[in-house]
Formats: C-alpha cells, sequence, structure tokens
C-alpha cells in the first residue's frame, strides 16, 4: 500500500463492527487505494504519502457499507401493485404481470433499485432474478450491467423456475424454463461472470426460485452445479405456513428436511425469509452454517409473520438482513430494514431483549457478508479489507440530540449519506449519486413501468 493513493478520514466517531464491536467516539480512517489501510482512536498519523484528499467527518459516524443480501430488481416496476395481499394471492395476481418483462425493463429496473439502495448506503447488493420469459433478452446481462455502471459490489443470484400452471405452480407456462435450459444458462452465466478474486465486483451464484415454483430435480442438480463450480446457492425457504403445508403435502416433509434432502444446506447455502422455522429447523441451519436473509418489511407487508432472529443468532446460524423485491417493499432501501429488524423482532416472544442497536447494524453489515460469504473481504472496518464505507451524517436536528451514535443510526430517521465508497471510490456525495443520474433514472422507469401496464392490459 506504500505507493497507493491515500484517502484521510478524520474527526469521525467509528463503529467498526470487527469481532469486539471495537468503536471510537473520534477516530480516523485510512483508505489506501481499494483497502482499508489504518484506523483508530484521534487524528490520522502525520506524514503519510500520498494523500490525496482529507475529510473533515465532524460530526459523522463511520460504519461498514451495508450489505444487501436479497432483493428482486424487476419490481421495481410493479410497485404498489397487489397492496393487501399474502404472498401465495400476491404472486397469483403479479406472476402475469412478471411474465412480460423484456431486457430494457429490467435494465431501468435494476437501475432503479440499485440507485435507491446505493444512495442509501449499500455497497454491496444482490439480486435474485428467475423470471426469464421466452424472448426477453439477456436479462442476466443488463442486471449486471447495470450494477457495474452504478459503481456496487455485486451478487447476481440466476434464478429459475421451471414448475408452471400446468405442473401445479403459479407461473404462467411462457413464463418458466425447462430443467435442462435452466441450469445450461446458469452455467454459463456463472462462467461469463462470476469474479472469485478478493476484490470482486461481480459474483454469481446458483438460485433457483423456490419449493412451489421449482422441481426437486432443479434443485438437486443445481445444488450440485453450484458446487461443480464453487459458487454459492440461493433461494426462498420457509416464509409462509401456506409453503410450510405445501410442502408437506407434496414431499411428505418441512421445507428444512426437504432442503436437507435435495443437497440445499451448507455454509454456500443462503436463504431469504426463513420465517416460519422451529426449534429443530434453527438447529439444523446452525450445525450445517446455512444462511438466512431477513426481510422485516417484506415479512410484513405480506404477513408472513416475525422470524425468529434472536433464536437463530443464539444457535449461531449467520443472518444477513434484505430489502426483497421492491413489490413487496416499495421503499427498497436497506438502511431503514436495521430500525425495522429492531422493531418488529421486538414484538416476538423475546420482546424488548430482541435486538439491540449494535446486533442491527451488524446483521446490516458484518452478517450480510458473512451470508454472501465474503466476511474475509469486507463487512466490517479493519486493516486490509476492501474499502466499503459509509459517513452517515449525525449533527442534523433528525439526530443531534442523540448521543450515542449507533443508536441514533438505528433508532432514528433514515440518517442522511454524505460519502460512500465502495472498492475505495467514492458513489455517493452529499446523498446523490455519483455515478448515475437519478432523475434519468426515475424517468425510465416511470416510462418502462407504464409500458409493461400496457401489454399486460392488451393481453
Amino acid at each position: 500500500m506504500a505507493a497507493a493513493q491515500r484517502i484521510v478520514i478524520d474527526n469521525c466517531a467509528i463503529a467498526t463492527v470487527d469481532a469486539h464491536d471495537t468503536e471510537y467516539a473520534s477516530g480516523h480512517v485510512v483508505l489506501a487505494g481499494h483497502r482499508i489501510e489504518s484506523l483508530g482512536a484521534g487524528t490520522a498519523p502525520e506524514g503519510l504519502e500520498n494523500v490525496v484528499r482529507r475529510i473533515d467527518a465532524s460530526g459523522h459516524l463511520v460504519t461498514p457499507g451495508l450489505i444487501n443480501t436479497h432483493h428482486h430488481f424487476y419490481q421495481w416496476i410493479t410497485r404498489g401493485l397487489a397492496t393487501d395481499h399474502n404472498l401465495f394471492d400476491w404472486l397469483v395476481a403479479l406472476y402475469p404481470v412478471w411474465a412480460r418483462i423484456d431486457e430494457p425493463m429490467v435494465r431501468a429496473a435494476a437501475q432503479g433499485s440499485l440507485a435507491m439502495m446505493a444512495r442509501g448506503g449499500v455497497t454491496t447488493a444482490m439480486d435474485h432474478h428467475y423470471v426469464f420469459p421466452h424472448g426477453s433478452g439477456d436479462l442476466s446481462g443488463a442486471i449486471i450491467g447495470a450494477a457495474r455502471d452504478m459503481g456496487v459490489r455485486f451478487t447476481l443470484a440466476r434464478g429459475s423456475m421451471d414448475r408452471s400452471e400446468k405442473d401445479g405452480g403459479l407461473p404462467p407456462d411462457f413464463a418458466v424454463e425447462t430443467l435442462d435450459g435452466a441450469l445450461a444458462a446458469t452455467e454459463d452465466t456463472v462462467r461469463q461472470h462470476h469474479d472469485s478474486s478478493f476484490d470482486a465486483m461481480t459474483q454469481v451464484a446458483v438460485a433457483p426460485c423456490s419449493p412451489f415454483s421449482v422441481s426437486t430435480e432443479l434443485l438437486r442438480d443445481g445444488a450440485q452445479l453450484a458446487r461443480r463450480l464453487g459458487v454459492r446457492l440461493h433461494t426462498h425457504g420457509s416464509e409462509t405456513v401456506e409453503e410450510e403445508k405445501f410442502c408437506h403435502e407434496l414431499f411428505g416433509m418441512g421445507p428444512t428436511d426437504y432442503f436437507e434432502s435435495t443437497g440445499w444446506l451448507g455454509e454456500d447455502v443462503w436463504m431469504a425469509h426463513c420465517v416460519h422455522m422451529n426449534d429443530s429447523d434453527i438447529a439444523a441451519f446452525a450445525r450445517t452454517r446455512t444462511g438466512v436473509a431477513h426481510c422485516p418489511s417484506s415479512n410484513a407487508r405480506l404477513a408472513a409473520g416475525i422470524a425468529r432472529v434472536p433464536d437463530m443468532l443464539a444457535a449461531g446460524v449467520p443472518v444477513g438482513l434484505g430489502v426483497d423485491g421492491t413489490a413487496s417493499n416499495e421503499s427498497g432501501e436497506l438502511h431503514t430494514e436495521l430500525r425495522n429488524a429492531l422493531l418488529i423482532n421486538r414484538l416476538g416472544a423475546h420482546k424488548e431483549a430482541a435486538l439491540n442497536a449494535r446486533q442491527a447494524l451488524r446483521l446490516g453489515t458484518y452478517g450480510g457478508a458473512q451470508v454472501l460469504g465474503r466476511a474475509a473481504e469486507t463487512g466490517s472496518l479493519e486493516p486490509g479489507k476492501l474499502a466499503d464505507l459509509v459517513l452517515w451524517k449525525l449533527d442534523t436536528l433528525a439526530h443531534a440530540s442523540i448521543a450515542d451514535p449507533v443508536t441514533a443510526l438505528v433508532f432514528g430517521a433514515a440518517a442522511p449519506v454524505t460519502a460512500s465508497f465502495v472498492n475505495g471510490r467514492q458513489i455517493v456525495e452529499d446523498g446523490r449519486l455519483l455515478t448515475a443520474d437519478e432523475d434519468a433514472i426515475a424517468r425510465a422507469t416511470r416510462d418502462e413501468a407504464r409500458r409493461l401496464a400496457r401489454i399486460v392490459a392488451q393481453a
């Protein structure tokens, strides 16, 4: 790092979210190239060479960048629909709409989803995309391109469905793939786009959609494919009581046992939601180090229930936070999920002892890095880790009277992002994206949403 250009951040409160939850009331962070070089109490050391920028971060809290572990970008152009439905009714209402998406729609929706997250402190995003209508274009390429242009670190969970209406599933027949087609397209996406290096900006996971939209063969073969290629696995699991009933009726066992029978438990697996988990399920996840993407706002929006996050954490299950698709979380912001995770879990059995502010912040940072398999590279502020971090402004009316900065960030209103860095590159300044035109993205998403609505109406 000796010859790297340095950025020095001084006079900030720091929450490192390292193994000891180290914090500094007033400290410094030094970035060298795309890595964190040093951090600590007081001002940065004198005599540093190649300092290209100094930031006086008085009134700010510096944290690791937020990490989103579950999303569906394409849903950005179908927000505000089916607002009073449970999951299955919501899917029945929206699959006929989603089945008509195409490449320009997906590109615009990805830009909208990414822009909203990035300007709110997300430095690592993911997208679980599983809708590939026939003739819709290069959807994976459009999503990955949007993330690259936005400048965020990104995991594409290349999804798939092969159980359509004719097979007892929910999506229309023309919106699903064949077993062989899904596996071949997924492998091609991994080989074309996955980067396994330490500072990778793009990674790919194998991600059949859910037990009720894919065949047992696709789950089993998908797991084998992922392990042959050395990539992670992602799907939806135990989201609703209806899913649990479906698994018992069709497979003679609950979702967790079914997943284990198809090779879908392990430290290379993470699942979204996991709301309806009994003690045995949580023990199985802990034993196998299977991760969970907790999506509190979406779970509430669809009345799915309250996930047992405190019990998962106590058992040693890796847990991160997810926005989920914006058709079930219209705001699309991960930093609001810190607050919602804390508040909603306090409505559960553990009440006020469920989560505290620092546990919520850990879910949104280091927990997310664990779930995505990148805890060695990001998720905490430590020398040698990637320079993914956020400066939250906490000296305004919204937060200035809260003494503890982590409490202010989690319990308070959504804090303004003064600066967000990914790989040492600043992508947000004073709440505005530096890498994209937000107004142009807003127009594009509105136009594509209207075009989709017209196509659906005509159909």
